[in-house]
């Protein structure tokens, strides 16, 4: 399959606010749906409550979101992708959104974990993962450590690690990110400095450089982020991420991937530039890959939020020419 560089028309949008409670009238044509509310059902893992939303019916799909962000940041997607006949799955993974945030020692492999046993309590049977950034990272390791679960994934501008690798980085970058760290892991500099990370302003300005669509940096995403970084626990769950492992590369991961991968990738990210996808393209030119990649213009780290009328089409387009056929097979 090869690469390509995507520029589908906007879908059509409902005329109504799909976070509106009020339920659909039925018709002759339609059984009357409940609209999708955004509202959170609560898991207990190992004593701590994590959020989660379950809507739909029909193949599963979990979505895993990225550093800092929350089930709100797939609100664009949660119901497009059930409506097309699907159960949606989105966490607050521990630590993020509204979940709890103990002071913990977190991991890439400490979430691949949790998300594996809520595929257990909730799930159980095989599900597509799909991730931004970090999540990408979790969904890809997900499909290499628990196949048994996963029918698919999709990877939207996949991080190439939690956090920097040391030898990744410049000598001098190297010194201040490790100076950094300390301050933000110290009782008495720590909370000031996140204090300073977490406001308002400081979010919308790192939304801009990211974001390749600026007109989707709302007021609406700004509290869908900057509301769980003033919980309790937030500021120790930040120092303790950016002093964490950086995981596993995803060249040591796809190798031994066996499902059918889609990878999206924004043109525009700073973060993870196209240039980190080259990886990706590669396998998708080889017709023995079962990989897609489409590279979507003026994007940046997430597609999905940025572009949801695009995202949304090529998954649902991937679902069905991909794993409907395996199914039918």
């Amino acid at each position: 399959m090869s690469a390509t560089t995507t520029g589908l028309p906007p879908a059509t949008s409902p005329s109504s606010s799909l976070l509106s409670p009020v339920s659909a009238k039925a018709t002759s044509a339609a059984v009357e749906t409940p609209r999708y509310t955004g509202e959170k059902l609560t898991w207990n893992w190992r004593g701590y409550d994590i959020k989660y939303v379950a809507y739909g019916e029909g193949p599963p799909i979990i979505l895993l979101h990225g550093f800092g962000a929350a089930i709100g940041h797939w609100r664009k997607n949660i119901p497009e992708l059930a409506a097309a006949g699907h159960r949606v799955y989105a966490l607050d993974l521990l630590g993020f959104g509204d979940s709890d945030k103990p002071d913990l020692a977190y991991s890439l492999e400490f979430w691949v974990k949790i998300i594996h046993d809520f595929w257990n309590a909730h799930v159980q049977v095989p599900a597509v993962f799909a991730g931004n950034s970090i999540g990408a990272l979790m969904a890809l390791m997900t499909l290499v450590s628990y196949p048994a679960t996963a029918s698919g994934g999709v990877l939207l501008n996949c991080a190439g690690s939690l956090n920097h690798r040391p030898e990744d980085l410049p000598g001098g970058l190297r010194i201040v990110m490790g100076a950094f760290s300390k301050l933000v892991g110290s009782k008495l500099t720590g909370p000031i400095l996140f204090n300073q990370v977490r406001t308002k302003g400081r979010i919308r300005g790192s939304l801009k450089q990211v974001y390749g669509n600026r007109k989707a940096i709302t007021p609406e995403l700004i509290d869908i982020l900057h509301g769980p970084a003033c919980q309790p626990g937030a500021q120790k769950v930040f120092a303790s991420i950016l002093s964490a492992p950086p995981g596993p590369r995803p060249s040591e991961l796809l190798p031994k991937v066996t499902q059918p991968l889609l990878v999206l990738w924004g043109e525009k990210d700073p973060w993870t530039p196209i240039a980190a996808a080259d990886i990706y393209q590669k396998l998708a030119d080889d017709p023995a890959q079962a990989v897609t990649f489409h590279a979507i213009p003026d994007t940046g780290h997430c597609p999905h939020d940025e572009r949801p009328e695009i995202v949304n089409a090529l998954i649902l387009t991937w679902l069905q020419e991909n794993l409907t056929s395996r199914v039918n097979t």
